[in-house]
């Protein structure tokens, strides 16, 4: 019998809710491109319910007691005696999310001789110090494609909170003001303006499809280069690197993994090649920004703004200078953890989990280690050497 360590985030601080301000989410049975959603044998979960934190437990429980398994599940991740570190030792398989995430390093994983599965309730394995699990014939896995459009609406909803200065707007009505002057004076068209992606893959594109209907132009940057028919359907304009890009655009979105050729891209060399007035935005992974690169851009005003969902570490201390620098649009890393991707991503951590328990293959879509390398999704995405 297996046991299977979960980490999730805190329950709402008024508890767990007990009704919800929709009655159902719509179904999504596959994704752009053909991949099928997350297809379990059964669910034990409703759809549209808080699934992410601790007392949700992502649906797992009944299933994995009525089989015998053993599954603990706990937020208490950080510092000396985390029960995290304390279950880790003798935990087959560790179930993660990218917003609360369990850093599976080096140094734990040579603590959990049984461990034999890692599971990311989400996208975004970085968390795991991926060398470390090859070297120890961990299986890594991830619920691929389960939330990207989550995210690329978030990215378009930023886009348009900073240009258009949203949210210190909305602040003058919240605090009884009517200062339209005020609320104006950073207030912009997004139409016209450029736009690039550095790195157009599942979230990438999606977010470039999306603006594409503003009437704005559009470029990017990756690896691998998108087919002629789409860089035709959407205007694009492709960029060998980074810094070939950013000098054109008046908004950047990150959409990269994080990998050693992306961390700490955007520092204060490539930041100062941005027009002065570009709006920079990073749902990716932190670290691919500088911290301090970023809020002394944001302060001199070389940067407009600043908005994304990612920190490092996670959760962000209180004194991160990221929650004070001005004229930023910062969330807690909510951009894939709606409710509707939540049905997803608990319904794909299930779908693993049975294959693996029943040693018949895990979808290679899932897969970024296996077998002692790098696999599937991961082989596309990653390096064999990634930041722990």
């Amino acid at each position: 019998m297996a046991k299977v360590l979960c980490v999730l985030y805190d329950d709402p601080a008024d508890g767990y809710p007990t009704a919800y301000a929709r009655d159902d989410i719509p179904r999504i049975d596959s994704y752009p491109g053909g991949q099928t959603a997350p297809t379990p044998a059964g669910i034990d979960f409703t759809p549209g319910h808080l699934l992410g934190s601790v007392s949700g437990e992502l649906g797992l429980r009944r299933f994995l007691e009525a089989a015998g398994h053993t599954l603990v599940v706990t937020s208490d991740k950080d510092g000396d005696g985390s029960v995290f570190d304390r279950e880790l030792a003798d935990a087959d398989v560790v179930i993660s999310q990218p917003f609360w995430p369990a850093y599976l390093t080096a140094d734990r994983i040579a603590r959990a001789p049984k461990l034999k599965l890692a599971i990311t309730a989400g996208i975004g394995s970085d968390h795991v110090d991926l060398d470390a699990a090859i070297a120890h014939d961990i299986t890594v896995a991830e619920v691929t494609y389960c939330n990207s459009i989550s995210v690329a609406e978030h990215v378009v909803m930023m886009i348009l909170g900073l240009v258009r200065n949203y949210l210190p707007a909305h602040q003058v009505v919240r605090d009884g003001g009517w200062n339209i002057a005020d609320c104006v004076a950073r207030s912009y068209d997004l139409e016209g303006m450029h736009i690039g992606t550095v790195a157009a893959g599942r979230i990438g594109l999606a977010v470039l499809r999306r603006l594409h209907p503003f009437d704005v132009q559009l470029h990017y940057t990756d690896r691998h280069r998108l087919p002629a028919e789409v860089e035709n359907e959407l205007g694009l304009i492709w960029h060998e690197s980074a810094a070939d890009m950013v000098p054109h655009c008046d908004v950047v979105t990150v959409n990269a993994p994080l990998h050693p050729e992306t961390e700490g891209l955007f520092d204060e060399k490539l930041i100062a090649t941005m027009k002065r007035g570009t709006y920079l935005i990073n749902t990716a992974r932190a670290r691919i920004a500088d911290r301090d690169a970023v809020d002394q851009a944001l302060r001199s005003g070389h940067l407009a703004g600043y908005a994304g969902d990612v920190w490092y570490p996670q959760p962000a201390p209180a004194d991160h200078p990221w929650r004070s620098m001005p004229h930023h649009g910062m969330t807690p890393h909510i951009s894939g953890s709606s409710l509707s991707a939540q049905a997803r991503y608990a319904a794909g951590t299930r779908e693993i989990l049975e294959n693996w328990l029943a040693g018949t293959p895990i979808r290679d879509e899932y897969l970024i280690v296996d077998g002692g390398a790098l696999a599937g999704t991961g082989a596309h995405s990653y390096s064999t050497t990634t930041p722990s």
